[in-house]
């Protein structure tokens, strides 16, 4: 691509004494193709001037009026003109330069550092746009963009040039038989040789006339069949071929371009075109009107581009920047569901210990419960699609995960449908949280089951996979597990497949579906190093594969949480400092501590904890402080506290907290997860104790 293809057509003949012409006949050496850059920063000017000068002669100005007056000097090969400048901006140069005869055909490659929304950019390309360039421009990119039109319009030019060159050849009748045969065989040769090019470009170039409808080209260049999928021939013999195969959403668009087309004589718009197989293309369609110096009919020259890669590509980039942009969003809303979570269920465990309830209260007490708790639930998996939930992997045997599973849902599936487990016998461990694993199995088989009111077989079917360094999941090379679910359900449509990992997205009627099971299973694929793998064809089914890391078995330990350590709860009064800048979780929890029998302190802040502490070292004998406070992190806090007494026991509780700033909190100390019950408190204060002991013993 970045090579010219004018520089691969063969010299003008060798002129001698016997066919030389008069000298006003020789042809001027070419001048080199001319590109003009726009903008107002000249550090910009000067990177990309550095890029592309040896492509082209690089003419640079600094404002949208300096640029016209280049204009009016001379023609360019393509202009890159910068959206954001002082006095006149980009679309309104852009826009200038369009209603000029002169210059309306020159290509705009706009360069943008904001505003990549969508309608921004149709802005853009209404205003004469070809392509956009997002800063900070990549070279390899500028100058691959660059060399195209570069190249088009050297070959415009030695078109144009060997067409002159042919005609004054033949009016001076100078050359002899045997002269011209030369000059054919090497045009001929030149001609297959740019041919080549072109056939091996994902181009097709066509002429067509001003006024034919149905759309039918006289002339095409290039691959024709390999970028649509049909012969030429057939395109001919089916006139309405074009204009059916538009995509319903782009039909009438692109025919108003044509109709456009017929008052400007250009036209430069990207559609889609569905192929011969089935599969929609994205084209970039130009054209302009070309007179002819003979008196015969104007006609248009175009391209068809097909840009369906770069499409994907960018499709791709904005969908990974949205579910970023949404579990950061996610991750922040957990924090405060939890907190409000902690201090109901607190509450309410408060409520349940000393006030007696009749029949009625503790129907309606146990469904708030269990509402709060469902709550919980859900806020658990917007942690997981936001990746920020706290997970414990281990090394996961698959055939006693199939057992577990399977007995789970056992009174759920119904008798109408199956579940068909199947796993190579040599399938290699997993590393991943087993709990959070049969979740996503769940998710994925109750998933299946629903797609089948009618019954059927949901197949899950386990597996060893390497993945290369390029396998469109976004992995890293390397060995993986893959556990996949499929059904012979409805399916799910092409146009919902890329939507149904965002949260609260579901294709489930209404109140049949949180539109969190999916966004989970993603969630949790992804944050443990693994990727998920969704296929899907309407009225045939769904297949959902995970992708997660083979296990190795030596170095890696499940983390135990705190009530499996074999601690014993502590039973002995004991007199603990809380922290929690949150009013209602700080009096759930010290009244859920006091009902144990312990004596407490409360502080909202970590400064305020620090001076009790400092006051009397030895008067406490645990701290149970929040996360994440203003002023000081709880981890912070707990730093500070050791300073002023080594040995002191702590526990940490946390609604939401990064997992690389939990890794950085002090050794021995127990992280507890809002909201908890009172079972989960005891667990964990001790669990806090043995660990202090150890560390003490030690």
């Amino acid at each position: 691509m970045n090579a010219s293809l004018s520089a691969l057509s063969p010299a003008a003949p060798e002129m001698t004494a016997e066919t030389a012409g008069p000298p006003e006949a020789a042809a001027p050496p070419e001048a080199r193709a001319r590109v003009l850059v726009v903008d107002d920063d000249e550090h910009n000017l000067l990177a990309i001037r550095t890029v592309i000068e040896d492509l082209a002669e690089v003419e640079v100005a600094k404002s949208g009026e300096e640029a016209l007056r280049h204009l009016l000097k001379g023609e360019f090969a393509v202009i890159l003109l910068d959206v954001y400048m002082p006095g006149m901006d980009g679309y309104e140069t852009a826009r200038i330069i369009r209603e000029r005869e002169q210059t309306k055909r020159i290509p705009i490659v706009f360069l943008s550092a904001v505003n990549k929304e969508k309608e921004h950019l149709m802005r853009g390309y209404s205003m004469g746009a070809v392509d956009y360039v997002f800063k900070p421009v990549e070279p390899v990119v500028l100058r691959s963009k660059v060399s195209v039109f570069v190249d088009l319009y050297t070959m415009t030019r030695e078109i144009q040039r060997k067409a002159e060159q042919e005609q004054k050849l033949l009016d001076a009748n100078l050359r002899a038989n045997a002269e011209r045969l030369r000059v054919e065989q090497e045009l001929r040769a030149a001609e297959q040789r740019q041919a080549a090019i072109i056939r091996s470009l994902p181009i097709i170039l066509y002429l067509e006339a001003e006024h034919g409808l149905p759309r039918i080209p006289q002339f095409v260049g290039g691959n024709f069949a390999t970028v649509t999928g049909f012969s030429f021939d057939a395109v001919e013999a089916d006139p309405g071929l074009w204009a059916e195969r538009l995509h319903p959403e782009d039909r009438t668009r692109t025919l108003k371009a044509l109709e456009e087309r017929a008052r400007t004589g250009a036209m430069a718009i990207e559609y889609r075109w569905r192929c011969a197989d089935g599969q929609y293309k994205h084209f970039l369609d130009q054209a302009v009107l070309l007179t002819d110096p003979d008196g015969g009919p104007p006609r248009y020259a175009g391209t068809l581009l097909d840009v369906t890669d770069r499409r994907l590509l960018e499709n791709e980039l904005l969908q990974a920047r949205k579910m970023d942009a949404i579990g950061k969003l996610t991750g922040g809303i957990a924090h405060d569901f939890n907190n409000l979570l902690a201090a109901v269920l607190g509450g309410l465990d408060l409520i349940e210990r000393r006030v007696p309830l009749e029949e009625a209260q503790r129907k309606i007490f146990d469904m708030t419960r269990r509402a709060a708790e469902q709550g919980s639930e859900l806020v658990r998996r917007l942690l997981a699609f936001a990746r920020r939930q706290q997970l414990a992997p281990s090394e996961i045997d698959i055939g006693r995960l199939s057992t577990t599973v399977t007995e789970l849902l056992a009174h759920t599936l119904g008798g109408l449908v199956q579940l068909d487990w199947r796993s190579d016998p040599k399938i290699w461990r997993a590393y991943a949280d087993s709990t959070q694993l049969e979740l996503a199995l769940m998710n994925l088989i109750i998933n299946a089951r629903d797609a089948m009111p009618e019954g059927g077989t949901i197949r899950v079917a386990g597996r060893n996979a390497r993945a290369e360094a390029d396998n469109g999941l976004g992995l890293p090379a390397g060995d993986y597990v893959v556990l996949k679910v499929a059904d012979t359900g409805a399916g799910i449509p092409p146009d919902l497949l890329e939507q149904v990992t965002e949260p609260f997205f579901t294709t489930k009627e209404v109140g049949k579906g949180t539109g969190l099971g999916l966004s989970m299973v993603y969630g949790f694929a992804r944050q443990s190093g693994g990727a998920i793998d969704i296929s899907s064809e309407v009225g045939r089914g769904t297949t959902v594969e995970i992708w997660l890391p083979r296990g190795r078995a030596a170095g890696r330990r499940r983390a135990e949480p705190p009530a499996e350590r074999g601690a014993k709860p502590e039973t002995r009064p004991l007199r603990i400092l809380l922290v929690d800048d949150h009013d209602a979780v700080r009096e759930t929890t010290a009244g859920m501590l006091s009902d144990m029998g312990h004596q407490v302190e409360a502080a909202s802040n970590g400064p305020a904890m620090l001076e009790k502490l400092q006051a009397a070292p030895a008067g406490y004998d645990l701290i149970v402080t929040d996360y994440a406070m203003p002023l000081m992190s709880g981890g912070e806090m707990l730093d500070h506290a050791r300073k002023i007494r080594a040995d002191l026991p702590g526990i940490i509780i946390s609604g939401y907290a990064d997992s690389s700033s939990m890794a950085a909190r002090p050794r021995e100390i127990v992280v507890l997860t809002k909201p908890f019950t009172r079972d989960q408190m005891k667990a964990a204060i001790g669990a806090a104790l043995v660990d202090a002991a150890g560390a003490r013993s030690a």
